[in-house]
């Protein structure tokens, strides 16, 4: 009986979903060479030709297409038979779930959002990984990760076949240090026009949303840092080097954590988390919790 090669079949099926060689290997941390080779041995096994070039692209063949219809239905079947296998907890070990947490979704939301699956019935053990959307992503293409969650839906440049699952939203609150806040809770939010605050960087959701509500309210504040890390971002906020924004989902727990105290509230932009996965129907039973809570408690 003839065997076929899986890892062949695997590197084939990331290649065409990844769009090339060169993204397929950042993706599978192989070289370049090592896939094309199992490429060429993949095809050989077959005695037909998967791919033609096109330009400097690859396109697949008519063949080509058929293998990619069955490697999609194989892997599919995989990932739902690993997403049950992780989704039972056998004897004392617990149910394991693997979190990718998007660099820009702030640290406050994500545990908000992942510790309902703490308190579940059965012991569930997270695994978080954080990083850009993208590999996280194409990590959970290939099983790495259970669920990716983050303050964007997924680009639809990317080609991997992955569903958003909108968890909530919310507005936008301002805090400052407690010497600060009374002085620019009076008028606000005019009174930002000028003053000094601190700003979650570019590549954010929330950033975006502020520059274009400060530019339609004639709003021009002194920009005096710009964060990747929100926690950072919190942290020289209750130094007192700007007023700063966070999501209200979470206002309750940065007063406390913080000691800050709220400048005003903006209820026209909207703050929305999403969870990334690979099936169109969530299964399990941990990012069930998440998503049920994120929309009865957190977001409600």
């Amino acid at each position: 009986m003839e065997w076929l090669n899986y890892h062949h079949l695997l590197y084939f099926w990331t290649v065409v979903r990844a769009g090339s060689i060169t993204k397929a290997s950042d993706q599978l941390r192989l070289s370049q060479p090592t896939i094309s080779g199992q490429l060429r041995m993949l095809e050989q096994f077959f005695g037909e030709k998967l791919f033609v070039k096109s330009g400097r692209n690859l396109r697949l063949t008519d063949f080509g297409a058929v293998v990619y219809r069955y490697a999609d239905e194989i892997f599919s079947v995989g990932r739902e038979l690993l997403h049950t296998v992780r989704g039972r907890a056998v004897g004392d070990r617990p149910l394991r779930l693997f979190i990718g947490i998007t660099d820009a979704l702030p640290k406050l939301v994500a545990y908000r959002l992942i510790e309902p699956a703490l308190r579940m019935a059965e012991p569930v053990q997270v695994v978080c990984r954080e990083g850009k959307a993208e590999r996280l992503v194409a990590d959970m293409a290939v099983n790495a990760l259970d669920i990716v969650l983050a303050d964007s839906p997924l680009n639809p440049e990317l080609r991997v076949r992955a569903f958003n699952h909108l968890l909530g939203e919310c507005g936008v609150t301002f805090f400052g240090a407690p010497a600060a806040a009374g002085q620019y809770r009076r008028r606000f939010p005019q009174s930002l026009d000028g003053a000094k605050v601190i700003l979650p960087t570019n590549n954010t959701a929330m950033r975006r949303s502020l520059d274009q509500w400060f530019e339609e309210q004639n709003i021009r504040p002194r920009i005096a840092g710009e964060f990747e890390d929100s926690a950072l971002l919190m942290t020289f906020g209750q130094a007192g080097v700007g007023i700063f924004p966070v999501p209200s989902a979470v206002e309750a727990d940065v007063q406390k954590q913080y000691g800050v105290r709220i400048v005003g509230r903006i209820t026209e932009i909207r703050e929305r988390f999403y969870a990334i996965s690979v099936e169109r129907r969530i299964k399990h039973p941990a990012v069930v919790a998440i998503s049920a809570a994120a929309r009865q408690e957190l977001f409600n």
